[in-house]
């Protein structure tokens, strides 16, 4: 229950920029193209699409958000690997959080999310760098509702990959104009779920 508690004590700090929150998770996408041109959208008529489609591969999302900024960040990569973990890892430090002493990130035990990855995608030196400036908080086994950015995903899908997107390029430019839109109006996660909540509905799971 350590863990579960930890992600709840973490949710329940205010933000502070030198200690930042960002909750991190990914999700696969097919990748699907049209058989036959759609029909366009004319007056009286919807936009027809045929049953049939073409598969086109797979690809993944990463998802970044800082919920109490209102603030996230989806990056569409060919793969999900520990190499792209990674990356995003550094690009938390580098390019979204530079001016943080330590970015506290909340993520599954997934096997890619760990500081090995960087050795195996940096130098030492570098890799050593990057794991300075973050401090990893580890949803339960069976809790990764736990995390904040299955929210924003399921947002992502129900709004954005309702379609079908043939290819890559396709779909990082749809997950980015998305992003934009989202960051602009400055959305927040409201999440009502803490410590007392726990303790109170989930005292079986507590040892006796």
């Amino acid at each position: 229950m350590w863990r579960m508690e930890d992600v709840l004590d973490l949710y329940a700090q205010p933000y502070d920029t030198k200690h930042p929150q960002v909750c991190f998770d990914e999700r696969p996408v097919q990748l699907l193209g049209e058989t036959y041109a759609p029909l366009p959208m004319s007056k009286g008529k919807p936009r027809r699409q045929d049953c049939n489609y073409e598969r086109e591969g797979t690809a993944n999302l990463f998802m970044m958000v800082q919920p109490l900024m209102g603030w996230r960040m989806v990056k569409a990569t060919p793969h999900r690997t520990k190499l792209d973990f990674a990356q995003c890892m550094k690009d938390l430090v580098d390019l979204y959080f530079p001016e943080a002493e330590v970015i506290r990130v909340v993520l599954d035990n997934l096997n890619t999310h760990t500081f090995a990855a960087l050795y195996e995608a940096f130098e030492p030196e570098e890799a050593r760098r990057i794991a300075r400036k973050l401090e990893f908080h580890y949803t339960p086994k069976h809790g990764s509702w736990l995390n904040m950015a299955e929210i924003e995903i399921s947002v992502l899908s129900r709004q954005c990959l309702q379609q079908r997107l043939p290819s890559l390029m396709a779909l990082s430019e749809n997950v980015t104009a998305w992003t934009l839109r989202r960051n602009r109006q400055a959305v927040h996660i409201k999440w009502c779920f803490n410590l007392d909540n726990a303790r109170s509905k989930l005292i079986r799971l507590y040892p006796q």
